[in-house]
């Protein structure tokens, strides 16, 4: 056979081949298509019924969230009323307790009209005192501490410089008024005499 012809053949069965595949391709892919559409009408209500509970779920979800809103939207509603009565009657339970010290102080005013006895009156006056004290530090109150003690800006305000030969420079010779602390907070500073020390020297 001569080349040429060789050469034609195979060309000729290369095609048929090409061609016989392709047509298997096609065989192939309509009956897949087939079976999916076939298939389709069970996979669309598997689908259906999957959205459907999705649904229900989503709506359960969002009833939930809107109930829980409204709870919390109550709660803070609650608690503002509550801080709000709290903050109106702050000052009751301390009042209530500073109640028997205006009363002895009331008997001991009493009494100094009809007294001469000095003696008797001061003592009275010096029980109030300390009761007033005590109920006073109950509530976190407490004096800053000032005669003899170095002098500090952050608790006490220099009113005038003495000179002393019995406290040491800058420590409080006097006190005009004391200073009182709330808890950790100075709410007000001690009025003090500050020493210069023995000038002499």
């Amino acid at each position: 056979m001569a080349p040429r012809k060789k050469a034609a053949v195979k060309k000729e069965v290369a095609e048929k081949k090409n061609i016989s595949v392709e047509e298997e391709s096609e065989e192939t892919l309509l009956e897949e298509e087939a079976a999916v559409a076939e298939d389709a009408p069970e996979e669309h209500e598997e689908a259906g019924d999957t959205i459907e509970k999705c649904r229900e779920e989503t709506a359960e979800l969002q009833d939930k969230l809107l109930r829980l809103a409204a709870e919390f939207e109550n709660y803070k509603k609650r608690m503002d009323r509550e801080k709000s009565t709290a903050l109106k009657f702050a000052e009751e339970n301390i009042l209530k307790e500073l109640l028997p010290s205006l009363d002895n102080l009331e008997r001991a005013v009493e009494q100094g009209r009809n007294t001469d006895d000095i003696a008797v009156l001061q003592e009275g006056v010096e029980m109030i005192m300390d009761n007033l004290l005590s109920v006073l530090k109950k509530f976190g109150l407490e004096s800053v501490a000032s005669l003899g003690e170095p002098f500090d800006p952050n608790f006490h305000e220099a009113m005038v410089m003495e000179a002393s030969s019995e406290v040491p420079e800058n420590h409080v010779l006097q006190e005009f008024q004391k200073g009182y602390m709330l808890k950790d907070r100075l709410i007000r500073a001690a009025k003090v005499v500050v020493s210069k020390g023995d000038t002499e020297e």
